[in-house]
Order: structure tokens, then sequence, then C-alpha cells
């Protein structure tokens, strides 16, 4: 499962691109989204990568942004007693569920990540020292950052 969090605004940006934020749902900066591994995901990752990182999320980071950050219907929050006895995360991770379909509000907002993002910035890709693209694993860091 990935999780893809927005990092640039919408000043400047071809509608194309736009229209594809709105599918995946990040609509602002610093929001999450958690998008199962296909390849029409994919291919509408690649297509925003200059607005957006991403990479794969692991179980215990999962656990504690869904803890944290996670919302249900009505803006309240979720208990770890009711996260364990519904096996959330199991059921994410493995079942490909949505977080739709388990009651839970799509997207996750976060604050900015505590110290900034990398030292390039957020126009350079992150294999660069910037913020943007594929980050694999150490998407769980910046994450945890920003929870």
């Amino acid at each position: 499962m990935f999780a893809v969090i927005r990092v640039k605004g919408t000043v400047g940006i071809n509608p194309d691109n736009k229209k594809t934020l709105d599918l995946l749902m990040l609509h602002k900066p610093n929001h999450l989204v958690l998008i199962q591994k296909n390849d029409s995901n994919e291919k509408m990752i690649k297509k925003v990568e200059p607005f957006i990182t991403w990479g794969e999320i692991e179980e215990k980071t999962l656990e504690k942004l869904l803890i944290k950050r996670a919302r249900k219907s009505g803006n309240k929050r979720i208990e770890e007693d009711e996260l364990k006895k519904e096996k959330i995360v199991q059921k994410l991770l493995k079942e490909n569920k949505k977080l739709k379909d388990l009651g839970l509000k799509p997207v996750i907002r976060l604050n900015p990540p505590s110290k900034g993002f990398e030292t390039k910035g957020i126009k350079k890709n992150y294999s660069m020292g910037g913020a943007i693209g594929y980050r694999g694993q150490d998407i769980n860091t910046l994450i945890k950052r920003m929870m």
C-alpha cells in the first residue's frame, strides 16, 4: 500500500494534473491518502509526481497514523481498542480495503513536517535531496515528523 502526500499547492497547475489530484483526493498540501498498488494508481501517481511525495507505508507507522490523525464521520477520533478489535490495519494492508469502506474519512490531514522538508526544498526530487517524488520506506520517517 502506498502513502501519498501532497507537497505543493495549486498555483500555476495544469488542469489535467489538477483533475488527477482531485481523483486522488489530494485537495490541499499536507493531505495524505492511502492507495492500493495497481497499474492505474501508479500511472496517476507518475502523472502528478511533481506535486506529491509517496512510498510504501509500514504497519507500525500506519497504526500510529490511524490512532493519532484518522477521523470517523462527525470528526471523531478512533480509539486504540477499537482499532485493534476491528483489525483495521490488517484489513487495509492484507485485504485491500479502503478507509472509506471501514467507516473512516479517506483523507488524513497532517501538519507540516517538523524541521521542514529536505534541504533542497519542494522543487527538487527526493533522490537529489529535495522533497517530491518516490521515497520508498523513507516515507515513514516523513509521516512520523508530520503527525
